[in-house]
């Protein structure tokens, strides 16, 4: 094998291999609020981002996140539907 072809392979498996982890989906903890979760939530991102900020993010830190989603990033979250999901993250995934 040639150095080139080293190489080559080294980048295609550093492009390959995370973009195949994104794939396998995300179980989230089962408790009250975690259907609005699923339908608010993924439709503009990957859940992945819950368990990944679960360690830096207290009850405060998770009502900022989805105050932030809906005023800042405009995404389509109810006011009820806001509250059951800052529940949840606060209780399930918040330091």
């Amino acid at each position: 094998m040639t150095m080139r072809t080293l190489v080559f392979a080294i980048i295609a498996a550093a492009i390959v291999f995370p973009a195949s982890a994104q794939d396998r989906p995300i179980q989230l903890k089962k408790a009250p609020g975690v259907d609005k979760v699923e339908a608010n939530c993924q439709a503009c991102h990957t859940l992945a981002y819950i368990p990944m900020n679960s360690p830096f993010l207290n009850a405060a830190g998770w009502d900022a996140e989805v105050t932030k989603m809906i005023k800042a990033y405009g995404a389509p979250i109810d006011d009820d539907d806001a509250k059951a999901i800052a529940d949840y993250l606060k209780k399930n995934y918040g330091i």
